[in-house]
């Protein structure tokens, strides 16, 4: 598995965040009908579906953004991307705010949902990007209680929800505004630890998956160059064994003409198994297939024959390479290959590969 950019998971993150941001966007209409009409609790209704609809507008517009920023020619900017997850935050924060203000302000629970956000700045921000998200946050909350408290913009007293208006109380103001300001730093402390380990276990698999793709490749290179000087020496000795066959027929005895040909056909099997081993390695170290179009039933019908004249044979032939290369081939082109045995009927493999476009 191929590790994952730093533009990739913040593009991933954009996108995560544009659909939790449908919950919300379900939730306030639902949530303002039941504690409006079913529980009867005093909330600014109508200024809240209002909320809710431009909410709605506000992701449609985010997710064509992030379209329009992975279509454009010069690729996925981390830096835009990064850029677009602070509008979406900032704009979260600036949003929730509002919800509170037509919804009791700080009478209001929902207003540690703040938390969340800054979780996700946590995650998906740097750690001083975070804690300015944090500040931001704290500063509308605020700015929130503040002024519906001096009464330079109208209070939603929760009536049914709580038994009075506590925005009126400056204690209950300053204790909640304390502890909120602490839930709020703490929780970003909190996520920045943990995404900072996660990242760094991150970046060591980066450095093993490095490490371990050139350790295969050495080990290939060290394969192709044995394997390449086996087959020079197998090739002697075919080509010698090859003349005896020829020249020593009727001038040996049964048992060793019999030996001779024994020599000779294995050597030509060992033969095909390096050549092979040399051909897969080969096509490892390249990471290149050539292809071409050809008959996949007539490929089928002269495989079969082949191994009809062989499958009954007291010795079998054959590389032992066959459904390595196999499988080689099947993943290069998209295919997958599996396999179903039964003891005392045999086995059967299945090969699926996709269906190419017409030219």
């Amino acid at each position: 598995m191929e590790p994952v950019t730093e533009d990739i998971r913040l593009l991933r993150g954009a996108y995560w965040l544009a659909r939790l941001r449908w919950i919300a966007v379900v939730c306030v209409p639902v949530g303002t009908y039941i504690a409006g009409d079913v529980l009867d609790i005093g909330l600014g209704q109508t200024a809240l579906y209002a909320v809710g609809t431009l909410l709605c507008v506000y992701n449609v517009a985010v997710r064509i953004l992030l379209d329009h920023a992975v279509k454009a020619d010069d690729g996925v900017s981390a830096r835009a991307i990064r850029r677009i997850i602070h509008l979406q935050i900032s704009a979260d924060l600036v949003l929730l705010t509002v919800l509170l203000h037509f919804s009791g302000g700080i009478e209001n629970p929902l207003v540690f949902f703040f938390i969340f956000h800054m979780v996700i700045a946590s995650i998906l921000l740097s750690k001083r990007e975070s804690y300015a998200q944090a500040t931001f946050a704290v500063f509308l909350f605020g700015l929130l209680v503040l002024a519906e408290h001096e009464q330079y913009i109208s209070h939603y007293c929760l009536t049914g929800f709580v038994p009075h208006c506590l925005q009126e109380g400056t204690l209950y103001i300053v204790g909640t505004f304390a502890v909120f300001t602490t839930a709020v730093y703490v929780a970003v402390y909190m996520a920045n630890y943990i995404a900072a380990r996660l990242k760094c276990a991150e970046q060591a698999y980066r450095e093993a998956n490095v490490m371990l793709q050139e350790k295969d490749r050495i080990k290939d290179e060290y394969v192709l160059r044995v394997t390449h000087d086996i087959k020079g020496h197998l090739a002697t000795i075919q080509a010698c064994l090859a003349v005896v066959v020829d020249r020593m027929v009727g001038k040996l005895d049964d048992v060793e003409a019999d030996l001779v040909s024994r020599a000779h056909v294995r050597s030509v099997k060992l033969t095909n198994f390096v050549r092979a081993l040399l051909r897969l390695t080969q096509m490892r170290l390249s990471n290149k297939l050539e292809m071409d179009d050809f008959s996949l039933a007539e490929a089928l019908r002269n495989s079969a024959g082949s191994v009809a004249a062989n499958a009954r044979k007291t010795e079998r032939e054959g590389t032992g390479l066959g459904l390595s290369i196999v499988k080689h081939i099947l993943d290069r082109h998209g295919g997958q290959i599996s396999v179903e045995s039964k003891e005392g009927c045999g086995t059967a493999f299945k090969i699926t590969l996709p269906k190419a476009a017409r030219r």
